[in-house]
């Protein structure tokens, strides 16, 4: 067939507006920490900030996904609702500088990265606490939000957590700050290098307790079902590669977009695999980029959107 043709009738395709960068921003001065385990992935400081996001608006990537890495840390994740944490700040800066303002701020809300034993809800006994973990999500939502989040992604999978942080914006008059859910969330094996980048391992046990067995698919339907139950106007499924069969059993009954997370350990497998010259790093993304797409998923959360980004710029 004549590849113009062929152009002509794809089905699928990725583009610039589908993708979502994840940025990791780290309390202190001067901090530009390379990820050992993701290639091409920092840490940065607020005040060294501007080198990643101009190389964001550089390709024209639209949107962030933002973690914080704070200095201290507590049973209580404190740090995730204080006003003045990381990722607070995070915002403002982005928000208040003319030159980043546009960028759509998607803030993950979870204590896994502020907590002493590095779980994503309070603790007791080496029990996870759901019900009293909930407030303190909605608290961290609406810092977010008084920061100038756009979009809210509750990413801790704390049952009914979708439902108390819509009302916590909603009575905050954040009426109309969307609700991205992180609502096929696997306890997937994937996640290592992440939490080298986040500083968020369990310290210990597992999260095998609220994140899903990845061995259930009509569970995600289920957890699904329940956020969009509770007003999550977006929802996200995690890790996105191995589960393209979910997101393909979401996007059959859900009305909702939907993003996949290609997630830290599948960026991380690519690059290395690329650095030894086993495969066609630019051939091999793509193809998963639209693999996801051709699954259901309107957007894509990815550390590969800076390359993907410049690779579609160059074949226009």
């Amino acid at each position: 067939m004549n590849a113009v043709l062929r152009d002509m009738v794809r089905e699928n395709r990725i583009q610039v507006s589908d993708l979502i960068y994840p940025v990791f921003v780290a309390e202190g001065q001067d901090i530009r920490n390379s990820v050992a385990s993701m290639p091409g992935i920092c840490q940065y400081s607020i005040d060294r900030l501007s080198e990643e996001l101009d190389r964001v608006t550089d390709v024209g990537v639209p949107a962030l996904l933002l973690f914080g890495i704070p200095k201290h840390k507590d049973e209580w994740g404190s740090g995730a609702y204080d006003d003045g944490g990381i990722v607070q700040q995070a915002i403002r800066f982005i928000k208040t500088n003319e030159k980043y303002k546009n960028l759509l701020v998607i803030a993950d809300v979870c204590l896994c990265e502020y907590t002493s034993h590095g779980h994503c809800g309070l603790v007791k006994d080496g029990v996870i606490l759901n019900d009293e973990t909930l407030p303190l999500l909605a608290k961290t939502a609406v810092s977010y939000a008084r920061a100038g989040a756009d979009v809210i992604a509750p990413s801790d999978m704390m049952d009914k957590r979708v439902g108390a942080i819509r009302a916590a914006l909603d009575e905050n008059g954040f009426l109309y700050t969307p609700v991205m859910a992180y609502s096929a969330k696997f306890a997937s094996a994937f996640y290592g290098p992440f939490r080298d980048a986040a500083h968020s391992a369990p310290g210990f046990g597992d999260r095998k307790t609220y994140q899903m067995d990845p061995a259930n698919g009509r569970e995600a339907l289920r957890e699904v079902e329940q956020d969009i139950l509770e007003g999550a106007d977006m929802i996200i499924a995690k890790p996105a590669a191995c589960y393209m069969d979910v997101i393909k059993d979401i996007r059959s009954f859900c009305k909702l977009p939907i993003a996949a997370y290609n997630v830290s350990g599948e960026y991380s497998m690519v690059k290395a695999a690329a650095a030894n010259g086993w495969i066609d790093e630019k051939k091999v993304v793509m193809e998963i980029m639209t693999g996801l797409k051709r699954a259901g998923a309107d957007l894509v959360i990815t550390y590969h959107a800076l390359d993907v980004a410049r690779w579609l710029k160059e074949a226009e």
